[in-house]
């Protein structure tokens, strides 16, 4: 299973589960990803760290 937000995978028994009201399940590797999605409202390819910045990042040099 991988990360909505950063896109790493989850090893089995870790992580969190997230099911918002419209049945969207929305999986997470840690509170950091978390945060940054629910709270914060970031989208990931905004942020350096994760999988979709980076291939952004590579794509374009």
């Amino acid at each position: 299973m991988r990360c909505t937000f950063c896109g790493n995978d989850i090893e089995p028994g870790t992580g969190t589960l997230y099911a918002k009201t419209d049945g969207k399940i929305i999986h997470f590797c840690s509170s950091k990803c978390e945060k940054n999605m629910l709270k914060l409202k970031r989208k990931p390819r905004t942020v350096a760290w994760t999988a979709e910045a980076q291939s952004l990042k590579r794509g374009t040099q």
